[in-house]
């Protein structure tokens, strides 16, 4: 089949190298080339716009950074809705708004093509594995059609509902995220200050009640001093943002997502921004290094 791909990041790529493997054509375009050039070099094909990529496919992905940048590569001026899109299928994997979901649902439908909103979890591991989880908003005979190409980079996904409710469901699962990192964070600094074996512990912990899988996955990663992104800090508050408005639209307080969310711009004004959500840790540990033991 041929596929188009916008948005070649961490995520992006791993996602794209499955669809290749499995034998599909991938055209890809990313705001800077260089980022494809890995993608293009193990057999995709560059086009110099989301409208060109639209215009060469059958199946059209989508994985930015933020629901500005889903608007304008769908409908800026040389974005996808530009192309002739009758009879294609236009997936957004992007954690955007829900509104924005309905917006490119409908146009979709008023020329002549469909579309699902199907935001992921499972960070840049989930993406390499291809285990991610896909929470999936739109047409059922649309999702039954395109379950095949998740199953390449899936493992777990449903269809929430109609258009959006993909999103909405992504954003359960960021509230539920921000908990477990916090929770995490405040852990490690806790049992540190305890004069713990934080190997010890966190093995401990996996096997009980607390486990999680950002213990699992980012605890390991802050005793290895390692905060290269599997989602970024910019991105996660990005994500708080959307969800707090969305629980505000339907009469929620999320206090302890507001404190997580507080907690994760705090790290942003530090200059962490670009560092991945593990990159927590900062605000009690300077530089992401573990206190060194009192003598």
């Amino acid at each position: 089949m041929k596929i188009g791909f916008i948005g070649t990041g961490v995520m992006g790529s791993a996602i794209v190298r499955h669809l290749q493997k499995a034998g599909h054509e991938l055209t890809v375009y990313n705001r800077t080339k260089t980022k494809a050039a890995p993608l293009m070099e193990e057999g995709a094909v560059w086009a110099d716009s989301p409208q060109e990529v639209a215009e060469m496919s059958q199946v059209i992905f989508t994985m930015v950074g933020y629901p500005q940048d889903v608007e304008e590569i769908y409908y800026g001026k040389k974005g996808i809705f530009q192309a002739g899109v009758k009879g294609k299928t236009v997936i957004d994997l992007t954690t955007s708004t829900p509104t924005l979901a309905e917006k490119i649902a409908t146009s979709a439908q008023e020329l002549g093509a469909e579309a699902l909103d199907a935001p992921v979890s499972g960070g840049d591991l989930g993406a390499k594995n291809g285990t991610l989880t896909i929470m999936v908003g739109g047409k059922e005979n649309v999702y039954e059609q395109v379950l095949p190409l998740f199953r390449e980079f899936g493992t777990t996904f449903t269809l929430h509902g109609s258009a959006g409710k993909g999103q909405h469901t992504k954003m359960a699962n960021q509230i539920m995220i921000a908990g477990t990192m916090t929770g995490m964070t405040e852990m490690l600094v806790y049992a540190q200050k305890a004069d713990l074996d934080l190997e010890k512990v966190i093995a401990t912990l996996s096997g009980g009640s607390a486990a999680n899988w950002s213990l699992s996955n980012y605890a390991p990663r802050i005793l290895q001093e390692n905060y290269t992104p599997g989602f970024f800090v910019k991105h996660f508050i990005k994500d708080l943002k959307i969800a707090l408005a969305e629980a505000e639209k339907v009469g929620l307080d999320l206090p302890a997502t507001k404190e997580a969310r507080k907690l994760y711009e705090q790290l942003a004004e530090k200059g962490f921004e670009n560092d991945g959500t593990q990159a927590l840790i900062k605000l009690w540990w300077e530089d992401g290094r573990q206190p060194k033991k009192k003598s």
